[in-house]
């Protein structure tokens, strides 16, 4: 049976190339694996898109039930970020570079979780360690992740690690200056007409159990805010058609990569309490943030403060 290597729901680009480079690298170590994402191909997001077209790679294949299979989970450990019936798979190893989840497991497991600001960053040690060569078109995705997931470096969650890694991948990739293949992700990434609301929400959004409450936070990352005031209503009500989901709170990061700052746009049950989290008070149903930049770093280690977890 072939491990089926998959990323979080809503998959960005760091989710889609680890899960990639983590089959080829389980594959050149001798076993049968095989990239999967949790969406179809068509339904990627446009920065993602661009990134497969532009390295020359095919996108993962569908997996939406993990029942039965042999799973290999890339940037997430987190149940309720996996494909149905994740707990009736066996899961062979984890790659990640976020907080531990809970997922767990009856045997001992390859479990490989460091603080940096790609999972993508992870892999390129792990392929240094067994001494495989990373292909050319693998190497592209994984440069592209990190300069994805670290905002070209501007973000809080950039290590040094991150920065080494991009340094030998560009070399592997043979791509000369990583500030424009920036620019042509982030190009693709704020690219917001004729894209219905919903998907702007989803396009990265992720659940996370505060203490029992549901709290779905979404991020855009805009070159500028005012790429979304024509949609910002429209936003607004898709936020509350998925807040009405059971949700408890459900926020959505406008981040403006070039000012470095997040307007936090916020509906909840308890506005009071996402004011405490981050020490601004909501002008309507928005704060702006100056700084903000992480999800993973800024906004849900606040809010699980706030929430007493």
């Amino acid at each position: 049976m072939a491990i089926s290597v998959v990323g979080h729901a809503n998959p960005d680009t760091d989710s889609v190339t680890s899960a990639i480079a983590f089959a080829a690298l389980l594959t050149a170590q001798g076993m049968e694996a095989k990239a999967c994402m949790q969406i179809a191909a068509k339904d990627l997001n446009p920065e993602s898109t661009t990134v497969l077209k532009r390295f020359g790679l095919a996108a993962p294949e569908l997996l939406t039930d993990a029942a039965g299979k042999e799973i290999a989970l890339v940037d997430f450990s987190d149940i309720a970020q996996g494909p149905a019936n994740l707990t009736a798979a066996t899961l062979v190893a984890v790659v990640d570079h976020h907080k531990i989840g809970d997922v767990t497991t009856n045997s001992p497991i390859l479990f490989r979780a460091e603080p940096v600001g790609c999972t993508g960053t992870v892999l390129n040690k792990m392929f240094k360690e067994a001494g495989i060569a990373i292909p050319k078109n693998i190497a592209g995705g994984m440069l592209a992740a990190i300069l994805s997931d670290t905002v070209n470096f501007k973000s809080p969650t950039c290590t040094d690690a991150d920065k080494a890694a991009v340094k030998d991948l560009k070399v592997v990739a043979g791509v000369g200056n990583t500030d424009e293949l920036f620019m042509e992700m982030l190009k693709a990434k704020s690219a917001v007409a004729g894209i219905p609301a919903k998907d702007l929400l989803f396009r990265d959004y992720k659940d996370f159990d505060m203490k029992g409450s549901k709290v779905g936070v979404g991020q855009l990352e805009l070159a500028a805010l005012d790429q979304v005031a024509d949609v910002r209503a429209d936003l607004v009500k898709a936020m509350e058609a998925v807040k009405a989901d059971g949700r408890h709170s459900v926020l959505l990061m406008l981040t403006d990569v070039v000012k470095e700052g997040t307007e936090l746009v916020v509906l909840s049950d308890d506005p009071a309490l996402i004011e405490k989290a981050f020490g601004t008070k909501l002008t309507g149903n928005s704060m702006w943030i100056p700084g903000m930049m992480s999800r993973k770093k800024q906004t849900i280690p606040n809010l699980q403060k706030a929430f007493g977890c």
